[in-house]
């Protein structure tokens, strides 16, 4: 049957879903300008904060998460999480040259400084955030869920990280970002924010019963999901999860380079023009696809959000009219967020009951770490010999190509392949087999 979901449920879910994303848009496309601009970071300082910070989610979504199964409770971790959250994030205002300099005086580098700080302070945010919103906050949407209304509910906090990037690019067209005073009213606006909702999840949140009687061994559980054993009983998850890898290595093939792809290729400067637009069509069309999920399943619901996600890239690679950048823009936005929606709403699918919680950091291995490993080396790789700029100091920098997209089309069309070849008709058969098990149960006997 189908769950019955509450008004505070959707309140709650659109709620926290919404601010972590904000939080998190912050966090993966702005830290990088604040520790550039405020402490003149080189690339490679900036590629060590996004190592560090992924390897800090993946390991903490493991940790909380198994924990959250032992314990038993999603609603203390999301509240505590969310309000340590903010808190963390209003630290930032105080990573400023001249607090710096207060307080180490002439014994250290204020650049130096600033940047070890930053990437310090980094990973203890994302320590709260991700216990907060990936391990307890995802596994606390699957507790609450069901198959009848999952997609319904993904589809809402897929559409959410987009949504988030609006709300972000609106808000920081108001603010000087050379200037430290812009950040430090940023951080405390979207600390304050984050904080102030951790608060509101005690009266907002309700927790949904979990069993925990064989969830007692926390540390055998924090590496549950990769058990060999597990792999087996569970296919369909783990073949999900493997598309899933193989559909945000596309992503995030390209995703690294899009703004500035639209700036310096296609001279946009106006791109919010085209992006808010485009998000805002792909976040209606991956709520209403959400729905299409809980009616056709998978295997029917999969195919028409990558056809659409690669209609994008072609549109993108043919052409840099701005017309057609926006149709393919939206396209390959509205294929992003309703695959997202999909794979989201399958995994929580097939995702043992009880033990949402163990595999959330399963989840974010493949959602975030192996991805965004992978998908910004090909970008790298196949812009190896793009076209380059010298700026006014003499430095050179590389503007991004249609490369990108072609290579982002590439590992699409093989997940294409892969769905077809392996996926589908391992799950043609368990679902046959689930069907034959279940007419083979005994009728109950009458009272």
């Amino acid at each position: 049957m189908k769950k019955k979901l509450s008004k505070k449920f959707w309140a709650a879910l659109v709620i926290f879903s919404l601010v972590g994303q904000i939080a998190w848009v912050v966090e993966n496309m702005y830290f990088n300008v604040f520790i550039y601009k405020m402490f003149n970071a080189s690339a490679n300082a900036i590629s060590t904060m996004v190592a560090a910070s992924a390897i800090a989610a993946t390991v903490t979504t493991l940790l909380i998460g198994a924990l959250s199964d032992k314990v038993g409770k999603r609603k203390l971790f999301i509240v505590l999480g969310y309000i340590l959250w903010g808190v963390s994030i209003l630290a930032f205002a105080f990573i400023r040259a001249d607090v710096i300099s207060v307080i180490f005086g002439q014994a250290v580098s204020v650049a130096s400084a600033g940047v070890a700080l930053v990437i310090i302070m980094d990973c203890v945010m994302t320590f709260f955030g991700s216990s907060a919103n990936d391990a307890c906050f995802n596994a606390w949407l699957t507790d609450a869920t069901d198959e009848g209304n999952r997609g319904k509910a993904e589809g809402i906090n897929s559409m959410m990280p987009l949504l988030a990037v609006l709300v972000v690019f609106g808000g920081f067209l108001g603010f000087d970002l050379d200037q430290s005073k812009s950040w430090v009213l940023i951080f405390l606006i979207i600390g304050g924010v984050v904080l102030l909702i951790g608060v509101l999840g005690i009266f907002l949140i309700q927790d949904t019963p979990i069993e925990t009687s064989g969830n007692r061994n926390y540390f055998k559980n924090i590496f549950y999901g990769f058990r060999p054993s597990v792999i087996r009983s569970s296919k369909m998850l783990y073949l999900s999860l493997v598309a899933f890898i193989v559909f945000n290595i596309s992503i995030q093939v390209f995703m690294p380079y899009l703004i500035l792809y639209y700036t310096e290729a296609l001279k946009l400067d106006n791109y919010v023009l085209i992006m808010a637009p485009a998000i805002l069509v792909a976040a209606v069309v991956t709520a209403l696809y959400g729905r299409f999920y809980d009616k056709a399943g998978f295997r029917v619901s999969v195919l028409p959000s990558l056809g659409m996600l690669m209609l994008g890239y072609l549109l993108l690679i043919l052409s840099k009219n701005t017309v057609l950048v926006f149709i393919g823009s939206l396209f390959m936005l509205s294929g992003y967020l309703s695959g997202m929606a999909v794979f989201g709403a399958v995994i929580r699918d097939h995702t043992p009951k009880n033990r949402a919680g163990m595999f959330q950091g399963l989840r974010i291995f493949c959602q975030v770490l192996v991805p965004g490993v992978i998908g910004p080396y090909i970008g790298a790789f196949v812009l190896r010999n793009a076209e380059k700029v010298v700026n006014s100091d003499g430095t050179e920098s590389f503007i991004p190509n249609q490369n990108i997209y072609i290579a982002a089309l590439i590992v699409a069309a093989v997940l294409v392949i892969l769905l077809f070849t392996v996926v589908f008709p391992i799950l043609k058969k368990e679902q046959a087999k689930a069907a034959a098990s279940e007419n083979a149960m005994p009728p109950e006997k009458e009272a």
